[in-house]
């Protein structure tokens, strides 16, 4: 029984090392998940399939129909891919509207979305497949709704990059799915504005578009049930993804998901 306060002592020293050791367990495995995000090669959400091809790139595939976003890359990027029924282009810009690769594609059953300045733009052989959308217009084609979201800049820098009225970001209705493409832009009040979107990709790269701080507040607000960050190569590199993730994860209702936009081969 003397020993008895010796026994205590060492006990609770005991009890506190294992809490103090699960601790750091568990901030490391914490920090371990923020650290880190899992990038996956295409991804099917219920009967979509999303193909990242490259950087604002994409393939959309829904029942029979297959919808290429912003295709550039040439033929080899879209090597073995199914011909696309909808083309959709947001901009003027080469990373989104490349004739070459457009040249190189079987688009004979294809219709082609445009904003006007981008049909300004494209040969006249295109001219009877192009549908012209532009800003805040919705229109139905091929059984799918496609609304034009505005796509610019509002940093007094960059104004130069994306003028408003331009270019198109794009929200597809596939089945009972809203998916959301920014195209080009910063966090405008139109893209905050957005409401019920299930799948958005947002751009993040300066000093074209927006920071990575600037694309997390703005999907925070608007609060799509699931993002994926594209379109974030600048001029400095690839931005900073899973910082991103962790802004985002504020909201625990959003998820933020990562596609193999940037290859090893094509960085």
């Amino acid at each position: 029984m003397k020993n008895s306060p010796f026994y205590i002592i060492i006990l609770c020293l005991f009890f506190l090392s294992c809490k103090s050791q699960k601790k750091e367990e568990s901030d490391s495995i914490n920090e371990e998940i923020t650290d880190t995000i899992e990038t996956v090669s295409k991804k099917v959400v219920n009967d979509i399939l999303i193909d990242p091809i490259m950087h604002a790139s994409t393939i959309l595939e829904w029942k029979e129909k297959t919808i290429y976003i912003d295709p550039t890359g040439g033929a080899k990027a879209f090597k073995n891919k199914k011909a696309p029924n909808l083309i959709l282009i947001t901009d003027i810009h080469g990373d989104h509207m490349d004739i070459e690769t457009l040249d190189s594609l079987d688009l004979s059953k294809s219709e082609i979305i445009v904003p006007q300045a981008v049909g300004e733009k494209l040969p006249a052989k295109y001219t009877d497949q192009l549908i012209i959308i532009n800003n805040g217009e919705t229109k139905e084609i091929q059984g799918i709704s496609i609304e034009a979201i505005p796509m610019y800049n509002l940093r007094e820098e960059a104004l130069k990059f994306h003028s408003k009225g331009r270019g198109n970001g794009y929200v597809i209705t596939l089945g009972d799915k809203r998916i959301y493409f920014s195209g080009d832009t910063e966090d405008i009040r139109e893209m905050r504005d957005l409401k019920y979107i299930d799948i958005a990709f947002v751009c993040m790269n300066l000093p074209y578009t927006m920071t990575v701080e600037s694309a997390a507040n703005a999907v925070l607000e608007f609060k799509p049930k699931q993002v994926y960050p594209y379109h974030y190569r600048g001029t400095e590199g690839l931005s900073d993804v899973v910082k991103f993730k962790k802004l985002v994860s504020k909201d625990p209702s959003i998820e933020v998901l990562q596609l193999d936009w940037y290859p090893k081969k094509n960085q």
